[in-house]
């Protein structure tokens, strides 16, 4: 039998709880794009190479919880260190090389000197975070915390069974790195926790994964990728105002990684009320049992 959440909260007051959660991380997330923890985080984030489509598909398809990217050197230069042994993940670059006498030069583009160059784009490796170690130099821009204890209401338990009947299979497993979970778009209708996480964190995380499951898993890899950031912000925020129903404050957490993901941008959180509600009201009705006196009603 599915295991469900006893609350005392009628539909109708879960809803008007929503909105005011859905308010609240909208007015945070503008409170931190304002503060000097944002401007650390920008100038960090702003050292890595806004990577192409085809590259980050590359990516994803080499290391599916990479979260920033970047050559050894440049690892070097922010004060990381790649950890000898580690797998590169394999992009292309873009180059040009003068062209030779013997090519048709029609159209070609012009060098600083006037003249014509043949672009090519060899292959590079770069690494993740996850395959590199701090440094003395490192300054850890942190914005989102993970939250630290338990999970009173059985999120996590009501969740996954509600996972479980919608044919999703549901695991806590080992992920390296700072990855919490991610949901198979593949067809295999997989979710995957981190096994090293506290009891609150993973109860967010198999919300936010969840709200992956409902609104995304008809996206392919492509249409993911070019639209990571928007799906993130969604996951994110329903999965902050189910918990906020539910007595489990994740804004340590949640409000950092929205921002992140958004560029600080509240006006894209407002743009994804609807569609973010829907799905916190689906997934709150789904692990929530009625109270009896609505029931009655």
């Amino acid at each position: 039998m599915a295991r469900k959440i006893t609350s005392t909260k009628t539909a109708e007051q879960r809803r008007a709880e929503a909105d005011e959660l859905h308010a609240s991380i909208t007015a945070q997330v503008e409170q931190l794009a304002e503060s000097g923890a944002w401007q650390r985080f920008l100038t960090f984030a702003q050292t890595f190479h806004a990577y192409s489509l085809n590259n980050l598909l590359l990516i994803l398809g080499q290391m599916p919880e990479a979260t920033h990217v970047a050559g050894f050197r440049k690892w070097q230069e922010l004060g990381r260190q790649v950890r000898k042994g580690e797998k590169a993940i394999k992009i292309f670059g873009y180059a040009e090389r003068k062209a030779r006498e013997d090519e048709d030069t029609t159209g070609m583009k012009l060098n600083v000197k006037g003249e014509p160059v043949v672009p090519y784009f060899p292959l590079l490796s770069v690494f993740d975070i996850t395959q590199t170690d701090a440094t003395d130099e490192w300054t850890e821009p942190v914005i989102a915390h993970r939250l630290t204890g338990n999970d009173e209401a059985g999120i996590y338990a009501a969740t996954a069974d509600y996972l479980a009947a919608q044919g999703w299979t549901v695991a806590r497993e080992p992920i390296p790195g700072e990855t919490n979970g991610y949901t198979r778009i593949d067809g295999t209708r997989r979710i995957v926790v981190d096994a090293a996480l506290s009891d609150a964190q993973a109860a967010k995380t198999i919300l936010h994964e969840a709200a992956h499951a409902l609104m995304h898993a008809d996206n392919d890899a492509t249409d993911y990728v070019a639209h990571r950031g928007l799906c993130e912000c969604e996951a994110e925020s329903v999965a902050y105002i189910v918990a906020g129903i539910l007595g489990l404050d994740t804004s340590a957490y949640s409000v950092g990684y929205v921002a992140g993901w958004t560029n600080g941008d509240a006006e894209m959180i407002r743009a994804t009320a609807a569609d973010v509600l829907r799905t916190a009201h689906k997934i709150a009705d789904a692990i929530t049992d009625t109270p009896a006196t609505e029931a009655a009603a």
